[in-house]
């Protein structure tokens, strides 16, 4: 399939790629700034442009660009396909498909963080599609398969909740590790003694439920060493110590 990229940042970056590596066609990248349009067109070998006017026909366009600059971007790119009525896809987990105005419209979102730096290799990422119409669905389905083994049909509805889930699982837990980075190098110990632990944590939930593999003194409230570690974080944020504890002591009744 011939593939157009609106927008040149990390998910861009990588989903070209992975279309590329399965044989798809990446015909032009749009950014707003000239040097990530160019520099995403360079290492995928096509055309670039800044002038939404200027995009060219594609079986599909792919937009993965800020969720807030979906709608008036969609309104833009309306009036410069309208000839051509391509298959026009947003990459958002928490915006619903119809905030796009066209009649082939659709969703093909990739659950997975994404950096330039080290590109991801799409064939065990999620890949969640929805399309105003049977046919684009299907397109959509047939897209997803040849770079991913793990592909699901789910509606906007239902996607708000799986971003949800991820923003916990992911963004919350990444947020962690930026305090627990900010704590030891306030003391002269290095970040890198913790990856051991992250691995063996992220690992743990491959075969046992989180509830089940939740360890710590949160699990059963030894207020002793809470209190202690509360009494630490001087300068740090407290309440989110406080709270994840609280959270961590009452899921582990469920047990």
């Amino acid at each position: 399939m011939d593939i157009t990229l609106v927008g040149a940042g990390r998910l861009a970056t990588n989903l070209g790629g992975a279309l590329q590596e399965v044989g798809h066609r990446v015909v032009q990248v749009w950014s707003r700034t000239e040097t990530s349009a160019m520099a995403l067109a360079n290492r995928l070998g096509c055309l670039w442009t800044t002038d939404i006017e200027r995009i060219l026909p594609a079986d599909i366009v792919v937009l993965s660009i800020k969720d807030d600059a979906l709608a008036p971007m969609a309104r833009s790119l309306q009036q410069a396909l309208d000839k051509t009525a391509p298959l026009v896809v947003h990459t958002a987990g928490s915006v619903a498909m119809d905030i796009l105005p066209m009649a082939r419209r659709g969703v093909f979102y990739p659950m997975q963080t994404f950096s330039k730096q080290r590109l991801a290799s799409f064939d065990e990422i999620p890949l969640f599609v929805e399309a105003a119409t049977e046919d684009d669905t299907r397109l959509l389905e047939l897209l997803a398969n040849s770079i991913s083994r793990r592909v699901y049909r789910l509606s906007s509805e239902e996607r708000k909740y799986l971003h949800l889930a991820a923003v916990f699982a992911c963004n919350f837990s990444n947020h962690c590790y930026a305090l627990s980075a900010d704590i030891l190098q306030a003391h002269g110990i290095p970040f890198e003694v913790m990856l051991p632990l992250i691995d063996q944590t992220a690992q743990k939930v491959h075969d046992l439920s989180p509830l089940e593999a939740q360890t710590g003194p949160a699990v059963r409230y030894d207020r002793l060493v809470i209190d202690s570690q509360e009494r630490l974080l001087d300068g740090l944020p407290k309440e989110i110590y406080r709270t994840m504890s609280q959270s961590i002591h009452q899921s582990g009744k469920a047990l």
